[in-house]
């Protein structure tokens, strides 16, 4: 065979039976080795058709490739030792010979083999960089070409197709020619088959991250079903493959629009697992797991799915605001609740002791909570970074290059993350401690996270900053507080810590802001419940024992020894509550229920009740014109709307409104009527004026169950002009029409209990009997009819009796015929009568009675 140079084309012919050898000018062939002067060695090899293909070696510039960052999401493989003038003496050199040949090469019209040798020689010489790739690109379809190989069987062709797209993608200019030519979907193919080795998935899913890297085609990587595949990928064995699945994942995470599917493909867990202690993992694959988890955690709704992982998002607040930390130097070891632990031998001038107490809390001798445990651990890491200087440097360098979307916040596991809160609430940078609070608000979506942080001892310095002259702290502050505060064990602690002075002094100013209003009244709300002995007997333990011995022998057994200090006393006791509710505060309290909102009506009034629990508090109360706040709460807008205003606004709201007015109203009723146990506030109440209002809210539309304490209220003014169970007395025959016929009829409804059915259905016939006005009009309206035929087939003797009763007196009114017929009572009364049980003859009648 001969070769010849045409028009700058390389030209080659076979002669059949001879060896071909391709040998252009000035080439020399040593050990069928073909050396070009630029150093290429291209192998010759011989075949009984045709000769074997060119291709490059790895050694083609002397040294392996070097992965770098081309714009920060995407990746390039670029070698920093070659010649960029020995580049472009190869490209002229070649491109005319080699690459026209390798292209052509690639055709589906040639052996299987000799295209596998011309992808590879392609994706080693496309290694050189964006020049070597716009060689080869300057040739018309070299992608699409590239692109039908991954459907080979070869592993070999596979891997080098996929590294010489991998090359293409990484070039900007390039990127939607690789998507154009269906690189996304033969790779979403390619990645599904059963056996694939680690280099051709490498290839092949950065190829995919490079891809990316352009929104459009983001869009397009999300929206096919390649988002379960990377997800699994993230637990391959090699960790190249997991760095490219996490690298595409970051990509699409940038995209606000893909959130909703990366979440419902499960992407959440995957990635917290990434990120937790005792996961070993590359730095790249866990700055790639921050990177998705931080866009994520935008949605608040999303961030509540992260912190459920065992993940808190922790700010930044920079390496200097962590030198004005001074570790306490000659101090006992303590909880980090500030349980103090005595121990006979001197503590370390440096905190080892504490160090060494925090290294060994595992001891099997120490009788620990596992709570108090892990607080104790977090807190000696956190503070063993903040000794040697070594917090946050690595978050700060990772967030100059590697968390652009989302710089000033990190994700630690919940251990570390509560006592680096804790920490930060210690420092002096007001924007600091803001930060820290706002993220305890934040993480205190449960139970275990409240406590985590009450045995992390944030309760503390949050109190002592409620008087913080920033308003911003201040704010932050109590927010997290009343986040906190949801559960009864930060409560206790708040009691202990007597926040009520600072919180009870704060609301006592009228110029605070509305927000800061309701936070305050929402913590005090909790503390001060009036409920709260009745619910501490039930949930905090055993009825026989008081809080404070519950306490101490709580706190005593968390070292098993008698060295534990223990001293727990609320701030009920030790400060004097009646000192801290004055006039002026509950002065305040009546202005809210005046002015504010259906939700602060309802916390003021919870206060204004538990005073009214305390005597002594009483004669404050008397004092403060609290009648015009009632007033106030009775009269609420929403009730006095007409239904031509309501169908003109949107149902939904209105029905809210509807709920919040319905709690307000319920609340003040209830401090009514603890108030009309006192003479004094009889005297001076205007009983008819509130018994007016009251009965007024009572034929309203607020749910059943608020109508509750109406009623007992009313039935408690009712009786300053003396008692009368009269059902003929306004007042009673209101109460049992729009109270108790529709609470029995409720009970009948949803109740599974066969003694409560019966009950109601019985207490139910006792009042129709008695020839109550309205009262089976009542019940065919509050849609009891249904309830009653339902107990006919399933009730006792006496509940189905009853029943029949009550059916008998409403099927005297022919319009509630069509409902009893609608609830199947016919073919239930012929049972009853065919059965002959006791009161098959009461059945009888009803079933004559209808129209059958």
């Amino acid at each position: 065979m001969t070769t010849s140079i045409v028009n700058s084309k390389l030209k080659m012919t076979t002669s059949i039976g001879g060896q071909l050898l391709l040998k252009p000018p000035n080439y020399l062939v040593k050990g069928g080795v073909l050396q070009t002067p630029v150093g290429i060695s291209v192998t010759v090899r011989r075949r009984k058709a045709y000769n074997r293909l060119l291709f490059f070696h790895n050694h083609c510039y002397g040294v392996n490739p070097r992965l770098c960052s081309n714009d920060g999401r995407g990746e390039v493989y670029v070698n920093p030792h070659q010649d960029v003038d020995m580049i472009k003496d190869s490209a002229s050199n070649t491109g005319d010979g080699y690459i026209a040949l390798f292209v052509r090469m690639l055709g589906l019209d040639h052996d299987p083999l000799d295209r596998e040798q011309a992808v590879i020689a392609l994706w080693k010489y496309s290694l050189g960089g964006k020049q070597c790739v716009d060689m080869i690109l300057q040739f018309p379809g070299s992608v699409n070409l590239t692109v039908n190989l991954l459907r080979s069987e070869s592993h070999a062709t596979c891997e080098a197709a996929a590294g010489f797209l991998r090359m293409i993608s990484s070039v900007n200019m390039y990127r939607e020619l690789v998507a154009d030519s269906g690189a996304i979907e033969e790779i979403n193919a390619f990645l599904r088959r059963s056996s694939l080795s680690s280099d051709v998935k490498e290839q092949s899913l950065c190829t995919l991250w490079n891809l990316s890297v352009d929104e459009k085609l983001t869009n397009k990587i999300a929206k096919s079903d390649l988002l379960p595949l990377l997800i699994k990928f993230l637990e391959d064995e090699d960790v190249r493959v997991k760095e490219a699945a996490g690298g595409v994942l970051a990509n699409l995470a940038l995209t606000a629009s893909n959130h909703n599917n990366m979440i419902e493909a499960g992407v959440v867990p995957k990635l917290a697992m990434l990120l937790k202690n005792e996961v070993e993992g590359s730095k790249v694959i866990k700055n790639e797991a921050r990177n998705v988890l931080l866009e994520l955690a935008k949605d608040e709704y999303r961030k509540i799915l992260i912190l459920e992982e065992g993940l808190l998002l922790v700010p930044l607040v920079g390496a200097a605001a962590y030198k004005s930390f001074r570790p306490a130097l000659y101090s006992w070891p303590s909880l980090p609740d500030g349980t103090k632990i005595e121990q006979n031998p001197k503590p370390s001038r440096y905190g080892a002791s504490e160090l060494l107490l925090g290294l060994n809390i595992e001891d099997k001798n120490a009788n620990i909570e596992e709570e108090k445990m892990k607080a104790m651990v977090g807190r000696t890491r956190q503070q063993f970074l903040a000794r040697i200087g070594a917090i946050e440097t690595e978050e700060q360098n990772t967030s100059r290059g590697e968390l652009p979307s989302n710089p000033r916040f990190t994700l630690l596991p919940w251990i570390d993350g509560v006592a680096r809160l804790a920490l930060i609430l210690g420092l002096e940078d007001e924007s600091a401690i803001a930060r820290a609070a706002d993220a305890i608000a934040d993480a205190s979506i449960n139970e275990h996270m409240r406590v985590s942080f009450k045995e992390a001892g944030v309760i503390n310095p949050l109190v002592r900053l409620i008087n913080h002259p920033s308003d911003t702290v201040k704010l932050a502050v109590i927010r997290a507080i009343q986040s906190l505060s949801i559960s009864n064990d930060v409560c206790q602690r708040l009691e202990e810590q007597n926040a009520l002075c600072s919180l009870i002094y704060l609301l006592s100013n009228s110029e605070i802001s509305k927000s800061l209003t309701r936070m305050i009244l929402d913590i005090l709300t909790r503390i001060l419940d009036p409920s709260k002995e009745m619910k501490s007997m039930f949930y905090n333990g055993p009825v026989n024992g008081s809080i404070k011995a519950r306490s101490a022998a709580r706190n005593a057994g968390l070292t098993g020894n008698e060295n534990m200090k223990v001293a727990s006393t609320t701030s009920l006791e030790t400060a004097n509550v009646v000192d801290l509710l004055d006039s002026i505060v509950l002065s305040r309290l009546v202005d809210i229920m005046r002015t504010s909102s259906p939700d602060l009506q309802r916390k003021a009034a919870s206060i204004l009740e538990f005073a009214a629990v305390i005597e002594a508090c009483m004669e404050k109360i008397l004092s403060i014109d609290l009648e015009t706040g009632l007033d106030a709460v009775f009269q609420q807008k929403t009730l006095n709307d007409t239904e031509s205003e309501v169908d003109m606004q949107n149902p939904e709201l209105h029905a809210l409104e509807v709920e919040e007015a319905g709690h307000a109203i319920s609340a003040a009723s209830r401090l009514l009527t603890r108030l009309l146990d006192f003479e004094k506030f009889c005297h001076k109440v205007n009983a008819s004026h509130f018994t007016k209002l009251l009965r007024k809210v009572l034929k309203s539309d607020i749910p059943l169950y608020h109508k509750d304490w109406v009623a007992a209220c009313l039935v408690k003014l009712s009786y300053l002009s003396g008692p009368n169970f009269d059902y003929d007395n306004p007042i009673n025959l209101e109460v049992t029409l729009y109270e108790t016929i529709p609470r029995l009829i409720e009970q009948m409804k949803t109740s599974y209990s066969p003694e409560v059915e019966e009950a109601a259905v019985v207490e139910l016939n006792r009042i129709i009997s008695e020839e109550v006005v309205n009262s089976t009009r009542a019940v065919a309206a509050e849609g009891g009819i249904f309830p009653l035929v339902k107990l006919l087939e399933n009730g006792s003797e006496r509940a189905v009796e009853a029943a029949l009763a009550i059916l008998y007196n409403l099927s005297m009114e022919s319009e509630n015929h069509a409902a009893i017929i609608a609830a199947g009572g016919v073919p239930i009364l012929r049972r009853l009568v065919q059965a002959q049980r006791s009161h098959w003859m009461r059945a009888l009648r009803l079933l004559r009675t209808l129209p059958t």
